[in-house]
Parts: structure tokens; sequence; C-alpha cells
């Protein structure tokens, strides 16, 4: 497999530091908020990164965590009159209703900043002990120079750094460029005991804490936005280097930005929209299709009509599956035909298909197109009255394909309530007795309860509407 490093800016062959094994790491919200659509891409990309690396047959060790002490946190809570740590927890709750919501599987371990306080305070002590930190009145600063190879993940000289606009200026600073580890308590605010006095940590110096504690000294993929790629994974890198000796990361992976009716995604803008407001549009599934169907390193262009285009290509996968649901009940009994086991045979080329695409740098746009290719030949292989070996055959085909990417996790039981089995079956003796009147009233019944009938050759066939 050949992954883009945002190190080296070219694709490399992806080895892992034990074969059959990989750690990951991403990022996590700062969790003051409901997510928004930009967070959404990288927690549903980087879920189907897992999902593919597991699927080629890798024990994956995925960590995610929440940022959950932060100026954010403690002004919403301020705002909202409650503490800043039932404020987090509150919003932790609220991002797992919108990752399960987007088929979002959990990580394997989801740490938080306030939990491992005594791995940043051990950290920062081992950053002075080194020269890399110095204390001042109860703040903690990174000496930014002593670090000779910092910028080389965003590719900027310190000389330019010099300028950047995100970095703050202080008078107790050694230079400018040097960054927080540790923030002295200020009055009213969450603090913790560490030999600099009550205070608590700097944004960046988590990360490394977290991921050294779960995944050891170096990291076989750290993930995010590209927005993280500086500061905040400059300044990991910087961090876990100096104290540890050694590299922090082997592959660094970045997704593009998300633009929104083709301008950057701003509250100013007035174009913010969070996860779960465009859920209740669109519906969860539709996000993640649409995050799915362009490269992970392009950036993308949320839009009314693209979130309705991706519906509409969900339903045509959900129409595909259900069909086969129908001929796997319905079709005819027996061994699968001649033609049927030779169609079967040509899967083989599909899946080789699906993984040359993810190989390559994890395309899921061009995986995708191969598995709506799958699906037409499916329609069409299955018309007429195939045999319900065929159509499991089939079934299975497409359940691995979409199960590796995560999709069709709503697919639903063809079973049908009593109910409604009772009305289909008052309608099929309706029209034997060729009472027709009666027979579309009770279609028109079924309809308004979200069932639509179709007759083909292997009997009455059932619709649940609504996908």
């Amino acid at each position: 497999m050949k992954l883009f490093n945002s190190m080296t800016r070219k694709k490399e062959e992806f080895v892992p530091l034990k074969a059959g094994e990989v750690s990951m790491y991403a990022c996590g919200p700062t969790v003051y908020n409901l997510i928004h659509i930009g967070n959404a891409r990288p927690i549903i990309m980087f879920d189907v990164l897992r999902r593919y690396l597991e699927y080629r047959g890798n024990k994956v060790t995925f960590v995610q965590n929440f940022t959950d002490v932060d100026d954010k946190i403690i002004n919403r809570a301020n705002e909202e009159g409650i503490s800043a740590s039932q404020l987090a927890e509150n919003y932790i709750a609220e991002y797992f209703t919108d990752a399960q919501g987007l088929g979002v599987r959990p990580a394997n371990f989801h740490p938080k900043a306030t939990e491992h306080m005594g791995e940043i305070i051990e950290l920062v002590k081992t950053l002075i002990d080194k020269g890399f930190a110095y204390a001042v009145n109860g703040d903690v600063y990174y000496r930014t120079r002593k670090f000779g190879a910092y910028g080389c993940l965003s590719g900027q000289s310190v000389e330019d750094l010099e300028s950047g606009a995100r970095i703050d200026v202080s008078a107790i600073k050694e230079d400018p460029l040097d960054f927080t580890l540790w923030k002295a308590a200020k009055p009213g605010e969450p603090s913790w005991d560490s030999p600099w006095g009550q205070g608590r940590p700097g944004w960046h110096i988590e990360c490394s804490a977290m991921s050294t504690r779960y995944l050891g000294k170096t990291v076989d993929i750290h993930c995010g936005g590209q927005d993280l790629q500086f500061p905040h994974h400059e300044n990991e890198i910087a961090q876990s280097e100096a104290a540890n000796g050694c590299k922090f990361v082997n592959y660094w992976m970045h997704n593009g930005f998300i633009n929104i009716d083709n301008k950057k995604m701003s509250k100013s803008e007035g174009n913010f929209f969070t996860v779960r407001e465009a859920a209740a549009v669109y519906g969860y599934e539709p996000i993640r299709f649409f995050m799915l169907s362009a490269h992970y390193r392009n950036p993308i262009n949320y839009s009314r009509e693209s979130l309705e285009q991706a519906q509409t290509a969900l339903k045509r996968l959900y129409t595909a599956a259900e069909h086969l649901d129908f001929l796997m009940k319905n079709g005819e009994e027996g061994d699968m035909l001649p033609e049927e086991a030779e169609f079967v045979g040509t899967f083989e080329g599909y899946r080789s298909r699906f993984v040359d695409a993810m190989e390559d740098d994890f395309n899921t746009a061009d995986a995708i197109g191969v598995l709506f290719d799958l699906v037409r030949a499916i329609n069409t292989a299955t018309e007429g009255t195939p045999t319900r070996d065929f159509a499991a055959a089939c079934d299975r085909e497409l359940r691995e394909l979409t199960g590796v990417l995560g999709l069709l996790y709503n697919r639903k039981s063809d079973d049908l309530d009593s109910q409604v089995e009772a009305l289909i079956e008052a309608r099929q003796a309706a029209r034997k007795s060729k009472n027709f009147a009666e027979a579309d009233r009770i279609r028109n019944e079924l309809k308004e309860m979200g069932i639509e009938l179709k007759d083909t050759p292997q009997g009455v066939k059932a619709v649940k509407l609504g996908k």
C-alpha cells in the first residue's frame, strides 16, 4: 500500500513498524460544541482507513483523543453556568451520537487530557531537564529554535514562521516563537498541581503525552485535517522527538479542506453547519458517502446538490441490496446455474480493482466507482429468475466491499410485520377473485404505511419506501 506522507510530500510504500500490526493516532475534537461538517471529514476518512487496514489482515490500534480542557471549553461553560468538566462530558456524549450516526466505529482508546495529567507533567519535566523548555511565573514554554528540525512538516523555515499570525507574542518568553507547554492557573479556571504551581496543559502537549502512553514513542500513522499541520502537529513533533530522542511518526496523513458552496466554512460567513444540522435534512449516511466520494487529500465542496447526489447514489446501493434480500427468499431453489457460477467467478476482478484503488494512497473515490460497477453487473445478472444461492453469493460480495467503506449500515431486514403480511395476502386474494377495486385499495393502504408492492417473476415484492 502506498500512502502520501505529508512529511516527505510524496507517496511511500507503507511498512508498519511491526508486520501485521498498525498504530494510528488521530487528533480528536475540542469538546465545546457539536462537531461540524469540517470535523466529520477526518473522522469518517480515517475510520475507513482503519477498516481497510483491518480488511487486509492487520491488527490496528487506533487512538483518538478528546481535548476536554481548553479556553473555548472554559468560556462556553461560563456562558452556560456549568463546570468545564460537565460541558466537556456533555459534548463528548454528543460526539458519540454523531459518530454513531455517521457509521464511525469507536477508537480502541479515547483518552482525555484531564485524565492524563500525570503523563503530561512528566513530559514537560523531561523537556525542561533536557533544556528544551523553561518555566516563567508558573508558565512553561518550549524553546522552538533549539529543535533544529522545526518546520519540517509544514515546510517553513524558522524565519518564515517568526511572522506567522498564529504565534503568541509574550514579553516573558525568551523568543516569540516559543510555544506554551503549561499555563499558570487563572482565577476560576480548572487547574492541577504541578512542579510549577497550579495550572493546566497547553493544547499541543496532550497529544504527545497520550500517543506515547497508548502507542509508544514511534507511531505508524498520525492523521488529521490539513489545518492541524501547523502549529499543532509541528509542535507535537518538536515535543515528542526532543523528549524521546527518536522519530515520532513514520507516516503523516492530512485530509483536505471542506468549502461550503465554494466558500471557506466560517461562522462570520453564515455558512457554518454542524453534522447534526446536516443530518436532520439529509440523514447521516449521505454525509459519509459524500466524504468518501472524493480523494481524501483533495478539497471538497459541500452543498445541497452534493448531499442530494449522495442520497441518490446511496438509494441505488440500497435498492440493489433489497433486491438481493428478496431473491434470497424468493429465488429458485437448488444449485447455482453454470452461468451464475461463471458470474461469481468475476468477483475476484472487482475485489482486485477495489483493492488497487485503496492501495493507491487510499483512493476511496475510485473504490466507490468499482462498487457501482459491481452493482450494475449484479443488477443485470439477477434479472429473470436467479437461484437463491446465486443471490446469496452476490449479497456476500456486496456486503464485503460496502463493509470496508462502512456503507449500507442502515440496511434493515426485509421481515415485515404481521399486519403488512396480512394485507399483502388479502390483496393477492382480491386479485385472484378479480376484485381489482379492493386490490387497489389495499395497495394504496400499504403505500400510506411506507410499503410499495411490485409484481416480479418470483412473486409480489414489498419495497420499503423512504430511502
